[in-house]
C-alpha cells in the first residue's frame, strides 16, 4: 500500500521483503517491470544513499529508496 504521495512516498510492507524492481513498479516511480529494471541498470536507484544495481535486491522496513526526485520510504504494515 502506498501512503502520501509527494516529495517522500511510504510504502507499507506487507510482506517480509519486496524485491528493487517491484517496488518501483508497485509506487508508480517506474511505469512497468522493464522501465524499472532499466533505471537500475543506468544507475538511477539508491538504497539508503548508495547505488543499488541488484534489481532483485531485498527490500526491508527501514530502507530509504531514491529514484531522481522521488522517495520511498518503506515501513512494516503492523507499526
Amino acid at each position: 500500500m502506498v501512503k502520501n504521495k509527494g516529495i517522500a512516498m511510504k510504502f507499507e510492507l506487507e510482506e517480509e521483503f519486496i524485491e528493487l524492481f517491484k517496488l518501483l513498479k508497485v509506487t508508480g516511480v517506474a511505469e512497468s517491470g522493464a522501465q524499472a529494471k532499466m533505471l537500475i541498470e543506468e544507475e538511477q536507484v539508491k538504497r539508503n544513499g548508495e547505488i543499488e544495481l541488484r534489481k532483485r535486491a531485498k527490500i526491508v522496513a527501514g530502507e530509504k529508496i531514491e529514484v531522481n526526485d522521488e522517495k520511498i520510504e518503506v515501513e512494516s504494515a503492523s507499526k
